[in-house]
């Protein structure tokens, strides 16, 4: 019963994130405000909006394992996972843009997340935590992000015209915005509340739990959207979507969780987050090998296979 819960309150999550994601794109191109500002604000964030329901609400109960973890197992699933297998599917061209804007920007906020929860290993405290201090500089770094990002995209006032079609009602905007948060917030304590049950029946950290089956759950939005982009040749939207997704994670997210709550990182080992710093590491490097600015099968192949030994370390 606790699994099929569990699965209830993930399909609440995702569908609460497909609703909130247009309704506030269409409140958006109500008010006019350009395509390209949408693409990189709500739709960029609204893929995170399952980690973020989950994290914030975590972080609110006090369970920051279930916080940090999923946050670092999304981070890896979307890297080794979801660029793993469309790599397999089709070798991903990289832009100008993914690779200097995107995967740095990305291995950035991991290094920055590995410091700022590792206090013992760099000798700054005698328990690992992020605190509200760091939490809300993770938040004015996403802003500055955010806006830079803004303004070094060109925009294509055309397309913006001609993408626009007839408007919704009001109503129905705003009513998608309401369900869709409210799915979220209720799905997302469904989803929690079983995720914890299941662990402690099974004899599991909440910490491996949420590293896996919560973050892969959450994750999904992701996976959906960059296998769709790649089927339609757009390898740099699927790229972008995933990296852009984990600098949110980390920036955005755990940002908002540890402004409510400091985070102690408790199963969260050194380990765990310096996966994440790899996971950054090895796309960085991806992005350069033999200079083809392309990440290739093999590569997507080694991703899956770093994955698959890593989950195999946590559940042995």
């Amino acid at each position: 019963m606790d699994v099929l819960l569990l699965l209830a309150g993930l399909a609440a999550i995702l569908a609460g994130a497909h609703f909130l994601t247009d309704g506030a794109a269409a409140l958006a191109q109500r008010f006019r405000v350009p395509e390209f500002i949408v693409g990189l604000t709500v739709v960029a964030i609204g893929t995170s909006t399952p980690e973020l329901a989950v994290s914030v609400l975590s972080a609110a109960a006090g369970q920051s394992d279930m916080a940090v973890g999923n946050v670092v197992g999304s981070n890896l699933f979307n890297v080794f996972v979801i660029l793993g297998i469309c790599a397999l599917i089709r070798p991903l061209t990289l832009s100008g843009g993914n690779i200097r804007r995107d995967i740095p920007f990305g291995l950035g906020a991991s290094v920055l997340l590995f410091v700022f929860a590792s206090d013992k290993l760099l000798h700054l405290g005698a328990v690992d935590r992020i605190g509200r201090g760091e939490g809300i500089v993770m938040l004015l770094l996403y802003i500055a992000l955010l806006w830079y990002t803004i303004r070094t995209t060109p925009r294509d006032r055309a397309s913006e015209a001609a993408e626009r079609g007839p408007y919704k009602a009001l109503w129905v905007m705003i009513l998608w915005v309401v369900v869709g948060l409210a799915a979220l917030v209720g799905g997302g304590e469904l989803f929690l509340r079983h995720a914890t049950l299941i662990a402690r029946r099974l004899g599991v950290s909440e910490s491996v739990i949420a590293i896996t089956l919560v973050a892969g759950g959450t994750s999904l939005p992701e996976l959906a959207s960059s296998v769709v982009s790649l089927l339609k040749g757009k390898a740099g939207l699927a790229l972008g979507n995933v990296v852009g997704s984990n600098v949110a994670n980390i920036l955005l997210i755990l940002g908002v969780s540890a402004t409510i709550r400091p985070l102690t990182m408790g199963g969260i080992t050194t380990l765990d987050l310096a996966m994440a710093v790899l996971a950054a590491l090895l796309l960085f490097v991806a992005a350069f090998t033999f200079r083809r600015r392309c990440i290739d099968r093999w590569e997507g192949a080694i991703f899956l296979a770093i994955y698959a030994a890593y989950i195999g370390y946590l559940l042995r």
